[in-house]
């Protein structure tokens, strides 16, 4: 091998460490076992991330992708490497303890891509995400890897239908409810379940991962129209062999990830989620990919950019309509371009295109004025972002409601108090919950829980049974993004930590006022301190294993739920 390279600059940064000078050869060796040939030492490497797994319908294709994102690699002169990491089913496992392991998924996805990239010294990466968790652990490991890189959506699912009309997977939880008020019988109940996941790709409406894969475009993360793609279509196949050849540019002009993820940057991606009346993970997750980034984000920073964001996308769980009713009037692009000729987006923030945004959204043309699916700025759906940070002695450290304006802004009712998402969904089946209640879930928090679960089995029970508007459900916890009604979750601190959720008792009044940004336990400060000194916090049952590792070391879910808060 030479010593010398005439590559051009940026090129093999990393990989020169494993394939020059002599006392590489055994590294080489082991390069030509797996395909190199000898003119392939003089390409950049880039590793490409897949979340492939026959789990879940969400990342089923993925591999097909990274195989298309191998050819672009190529295409433009780089020598692509394909490996794995995890997926898990939020869908499949929801309700249930497994539901436990979703979010730290999403630092085991982080690791084991950093793990990867860095023991391997490639140059560049390209993660491709399916799931939920897939798209912020893929983030999150790009940002402390910090080197170039692109992330592809692995694109969402083509809808169901039934009688005539869309159906996905909330569809299904919310028939579960249907069922149980005898509003539809059990066939009714097994058609909806067989017919409403038809293939590949991510859960339809604008739940987590729809919500995280546009936050991510945003951000310049991906390439423009990356979020808001079929997952089986011709257009992600294109994406991907794009996003292929644009890390080989990256590479060459050594623009890294935290060239991009600036705070500006983030500003965008959360004015962007209030205008698509995003999931409520987002908070949870853009605050954990900013740690990673270095960039000091707060949850102060979503109730600030909300005063000044509307919501104007009719998108489910909240709207009409589903993100393949969203891409075909043109996606993501057309809605930025909206954002940044009002002034609520900066659009001098670089993207992964080595364009600025402005530069991206240069040529996109607008909405046709005959569809209804993206309002007008002068008519939105909601004139405020729908993300509502509130406090109180209930939340001293913040706590996160998802207010489309349909749910109202005012709740005052007695509490019901459950240990477990398990007992709270029962009670709510077989009618025990009733009009005025306010549903108390924890010991569901990142530490309590372990692992945070989503409450979408007991919010969609509610809305199922009609009981949207009449009842009220707070936790430590969090929601799916599939999750609607007047709900309020990631409450800190958490029961497990001592938080005033966990003396709340059955019959306590608490009061959510969403105007006022607040949300409280009627109780005075002689009860506060009594109930307090009689407390005793259940212990953590798992004793060994990644959620115990996960319970120690996790952060508050004001802070994101990072594992790595302290170590620095």
């Amino acid at each position: 091998m030479t010593k010398k390279s005439s590559i051009k600059t940026g090129h093999r940064r990393y990989s020169r460490l494993v394939t020059e000078t002599n006392s590489r050869a055994a590294s080489r060796g082991m390069l030509y076992g797996v395909g190199f040939k000898k003119d392939d030492f003089k390409k950049s490497q880039v590793g490409i991330a897949s979340t492939w797994g026959n789990v879940t319908p969400c990342n089923m294709h993925i591999n097909d992708l990274a195989d298309h994102t191998a050819r672009g690699i190529k295409k433009a002169q780089g020598m692509p490497l394909i490996f794995g990491t995890i997926t898990v089913s939020d869908g499949i496992s929801m309700g249930t303890e497994g539901m436990k392991y979703s979010l730290v998924s999403r630092e085991v996805i982080a690791d084991s891509i950093e793990t990867v990239v860095g023991c391997q010294c490639y140059d560049g990466l390209i993660a491709i995400g399916g799931c939920d968790k897939n798209m912020p652990g893929c983030l999150i490991a790009i940002a402390r890897l910090n080197r170039p890189a692109v992330f592809v959506y692995g694109g969402t699912i083509l809808p169901g239908r039934y009688k005539g009309k869309n159906v996905d997977i909330v569809s299904i939880f919310e028939a579960v409810g249907k069922e149980a008020a005898g509003k539809i019988n059990q066939s009714e109940l097994e058609e909806v379940e067989s017919c409403a996941i038809p293939g590949a790709g991510s859960c339809g409406g604008m739940y987590t991962a729809n919500t995280m894969a546009s936050a991510i475009e945003a951000l310049g993360m991906s390439l423009p129209g990356s979020s808001s793609q079929e997952a089986v279509s011709k257009e992600k196949i294109l994406d991907c062999e794009k996003a292929g050849e644009a890390v080989l540019h990256l590479i060459e002009k050594n623009i890294c990830p935290l060239d991009i993820l600036t705070r500006e940057a983030f500003e965008n991606a959360i004015t962007v989620v209030m205008a698509l009346g995003g999931s409520t993970n987002a908070v949870l997750h853009l605050l954990a990919m900013a740690h990673a980034a270095k960039v000091k984000l707060e949850l102060d920073d979503f109730l600030r950019i909300g005063h000044k964001s509307p919501v104007l996308a009719d998108l489910k769980p909240s709207g009409k309509y589903l993100m393949t009713d969203f891409i075909k009037i043109g996606g993501l692009p057309p809605l930025m371009k909206v954002l940044l000729e009002e002034g609520l987006i900066n659009g001098e923030c670089l993207t992964v295109t080595g364009k600025t945004i402005r530069e991206n959204l240069e040529n996109v043309t607008h909405f046709k004025k005959d569809q209804d699916i993206v309002h007008s700025l002068e008519y939105p759906i909601k004139k405020t972002g729908h993300l509502i940070v509130l406090r109180g002695n209930l939340a001293r450290d913040g706590a996160v409601a998802k207010i489309s304006g349909k749910e109202g802004e005012y709740f005052k009712g007695k509490a019901r108090v459950f240990n477990s998402e398990e007992e709270a969904l029962e009670k709510i089946l077989d009618g025990t919950i009733v009009k005025g209640d306010v549903i108390v879930i924890r010991y569901e928090g990142p530490k309590g829980g372990p692992g945070m679960r989503e409450m979408l089995s007991p919010t969609s029970a509610i809305m199922g049974k009609g009981l949207g508007k009449d009842v009220a459900l707070i936790t430590d916890g969090r929601f799916s993004g599939g999750s609607h009604g007047f709900v309020i979750g990631h409450i800190t601190p958490e029961a497990q930590e001592g938080g005033l959720l966990a003396i709340v008792e059955n019959g306590d009044k608490i009061t959510i006022d969403i105007l006022k940004r607040s949300i409280d336990l009627e109780l005075s400060e002689d009860q506060v301190k009594k109930r307090k000194s009689n407390l005793k916090i259940p212990e953590i049952r798992y004793k060994r294993g990644v959620l115990a590792k996960y319970s120690k070391t996790v952060s508050s879910a004001s802070l994101g739920a990072v594992t790595d808060l302290d170590i620095n």
